[in-house]
């Protein structure tokens, strides 16, 4: 009798520390990225004898000696997909960890909570560590260091698209912007002047600038409603106000038409390759995990991209708080980047919930208030046999 109550008290140790598995499950509902844990319980030793009735047979006594708890097991299901709307929020769709490194120790998480920190390093929003990015097969860190402004370039190129009716006699391009190496702008206008009369399908090209004057002139020709190879491209040299000398090509060679429309023509401004120096706007990572800014200026820039790591067996991950996994074995992790290998996809300003099922931890939590009143029962049962045996001696 006193070995059950020794055994009952297994079962209510066993059963709080059940409980507290449960209640950090529950407490963690709305914790970005959180797994969820199991208590694995075993019984314990068992006493054999040879003892009893049919003392020649080969069957023994195993007497029991009560239940333990053995690991925590993390359940690694997919958590649903939360949208934040902030740029540096990424959620991981399928197997992979973020990289996390501080001090001199690497950690793994799924909750993708970044932002920069005043040294401009990206990093984990609750604990400050850097965020890890792969490039060629390499760690490193995200930096704004030298992307917080996007250079100038030189307009080099300018492509135009649309019709140049062969009927119209004069057509005008206005406000055609251009920049320097240094960034500055200059306004043009463009005239085109029928010139058939004199060479079949021929156009005289004349550049002005914003004062009037003429910068630039040239002549392209069509035949069969299209540019003649040869023809198709006219060369300037511009000097922009407190400006560099910039030379631009004026290409008509891709879609400029020349079919006969009356005296209405379409021809447009299509793209140019030259643009002003440009702030940052934006910093924030696309679905293939690269980290990309965007400038003033409307250019957009790739820089690293994102670091996952996933283990073999998830059973070396030890949870240490701050939504964080140690590598408790040492095992090597398998590195690699979003969308590749087995590394699941992210999405960008999203973050993952908790993967709790609150339904499945109240079962839990019944089954665990079940036994532990069944254990408590086991002692109170034993101690009223126990008070009963000290009566009868108490009475003899």
């Amino acid at each position: 009798m006193f070995e059950s109550i020794h055994i009952g008290m297994t079962g209510l140790d066993s059963y709080s520390k059940g409980l507290n598995v449960i209640s950090n499950n529950v407490a963690n509902l709305n914790t970005t990225g959180f797994k969820g844990s199991q208590m694995q319980f075993a019984d314990l030793f068992y006493k054999s004898s040879d003892a009893g009735l049919g003392s020649g047979s080969e069957q023994q006594q195993q007497i029991g000696t009560g239940v333990g708890t053995g690991g925590t097991v993390l359940n690694f299901q997919q958590g649903e997909a939360r949208t934040t709307g902030n740029d540096l929020d990424v959620l991981i769709d399928g197997p992979g960890l973020f990289v996390l490194r501080q001090d001199g120790n690497t950690t793994f998480t799924r909750a993708g909570q970044f932002e920069f920190d005043k040294e401009g390093f990206l990093v984990d929003r609750v604990s400050g560590a850097r965020v890890a990015s792969l490039s060629g097969g390499a760690l490193g860190d995200f930096s704004l260091t030298g992307l917080r402004a996007n250079p100038p370039k030189a307009t080099g190129s300018v492509q135009f698209r649309g019709n140049l009716s062969s009927g119209d006699q004069q057509h005008q391009v206005q406000n055609l912007i251009v920049y320097d190496a240094l960034g500055t702008p200059a306004t043009l206008r463009i005239t085109f002047d029928n010139r058939n009369t004199v060479t079949p399908g021929a156009w005289d090209v004349t550049v002005f600038n914003a004062e009037g004057t003429q910068v630039g002139s040239g002549q392209i020709r069509m035949a069969n409603g299209k540019p003649q190879a040869g023809f198709d491209a006219v060369q300037i040299t511009l000097t922009p106000k407190d400006g560099q000398e910039v030379s631009v090509k004026l290409d008509f060679s891709t879609e400029v038409t020349s079919f006969p429309a009356g005296v209405d023509s379409t021809l447009a401004l299509g793209l140019q390759d030259g643009y002003a120096a440009g702030s940052l706007v934006k910093a924030s990572f696309d679905d293939d995990g690269w980290f990309v800014t965007t400038y003033s200026n409307g250019q957009t820039e790739k820089h690293g991209r994102l670091a996952l790591a996933w283990f073999n067996n998830t059973d070396v991950l030890e949870q240490i708080g701050n939504n964080q996994y140690a590598n408790k074995y040492g095992q090597t992790p398998n590195l690699g980047a979003p969308g590749e290998g087995e590394f699941g996809k992210v999405k960008a300003r999203s973050l993952e919930s908790s993967n709790v099922d609150l339904s499945q931890q109240f079962g839990e939590m019944i089954i665990t208030q079940r036994g532990y009143q069944a254990s408590s029962q086991v002692l109170t049962t034993a101690n009223e046999m126990i008070q009963q045996l000290l009566d009868m001696r108490g009475k003899r």
